[in-house]
């Protein structure tokens, strides 16, 4: 430092720098020559990389490196060579009807195995890791199917989806908007939830007419839903009398639902992922626990 008149630190024996902040002195102190070493050594390290590995973006691109390698590329190589040696066990899926993949332990294994991660990658964000719903979602480790549990149903429903735009052959159910449409008033929809509490033995509200909820409901209802109202899956009309509900089972959710109807979409697989995996699907989702 200009002007700077050399001291020397008597407890340390060290130069000054000059620095001094109310009364305390900068030692110059040296970094160690080990730490030094290796911070030169980690510049050099770092030159040979940008060399030979991929490093700097560009515009478009990125520099390739002089060893050509990418991790991608690696990534690739062992997909294909995983697909090859499922290739063998994926063609007996392939050909085999669904009964009897789930009556040979072998194929059953393999099949709910890529079923299991072929849910996790697609159904899980709606159904949940473990399968369980939510609001709107139904749960699928229960025994309650709009459109039927057995392995062909729910091979079906996975192959055509529900409500889904680009199949002809899609599951439709359309339940008519009592309130929005002006079918029924605001009572006779109270009335209506009501009754269908008291069908799966939930209480209702204090003044409720059972008769007047029983007409209106045979009226309006009973003609998809059944006289007492257990549903009917050739139309995808839940069953009302056993408590579970797809979008909750409180007196507002029943007047919402009955109001403005429900609608909701699930996509057909079939064309988003290919038939073998459609079926470990169908396998896995039935072996959940509510599969019929």
């Amino acid at each position: 430092m200009a002007g700077h008149t050399e001291e020397h630190d008597a407890v340390t024996g060290r130069t000054t720098t000059g620095h001094e902040w109310d009364g305390i002195k900068e030692l110059n102190t040296p970094l160690p020559r080990w730490w030094l070493n290796v911070f030169y050594a980690t510049i050099i390290w770092s030159i040979g990389y940008f060399i030979a590995y991929p490093a700097w973006p560009g515009v478009s691109s990125y520099t390739r490196g002089v060893l050509g390698y990418s991790s991608r590329a690696d990534v690739a190589v062992e997909v294909e060579a995983l697909k090859a040696r499922r290739a063998a066990q994926a063609a007996d899926l392939a050909t085999v009807e669904l009964a009897a993949i789930k009556a040979d332990p072998k194929l059953l294994s393999l099949a709910i195995a890529q079923g299991k991660a072929a849910f996790g990658d697609n159904c899980a964000p709606c159904h949940g890791i473990g399968a369980t719903g939510s609001k709107g979602y139904p749960n699928l480790n229960d025994d309650e199917w709009l459109w039927g549990g057995t392995l062909e149903d729910i091979h079906t429903t996975l192959k055509h989806g529900i409500r889904s735009s680009n199949d002809a052959d899609t599951r439709i159910s359309a339940m008519p908007a009592f309130g929005r449409d002006g079918i029924l008033k605001r009572d006779e929809i109270r009335m209506v939830a009501n009754h269908v509490r008291a069908l799966s033995g939930q209480p209702t509200e204090a003044g409720y007419n059972r008769a007047a909820g029983e007409k209106l409901f045979a009226d309006n209802c009973a003609s998809c839903h059944g006289e007492k109202g257990l549903g009917n899956r050739d139309l995808g009309a839940p069953n009302l009398a056993d408590a579970i509900s797809l979008y909750g089972n409180r007196l507002e959710d029943i007047v919402e639902t009955v109001t403005n109807s429900r609608a909701g979409v699930m996509p057909a697989w079939a064309g988003r992922l290919d038939p073998v995996t459609v079926k470990s699907l169908a396998v896995y989702v039935h072996s959940l626990g509510g599969g019929q």
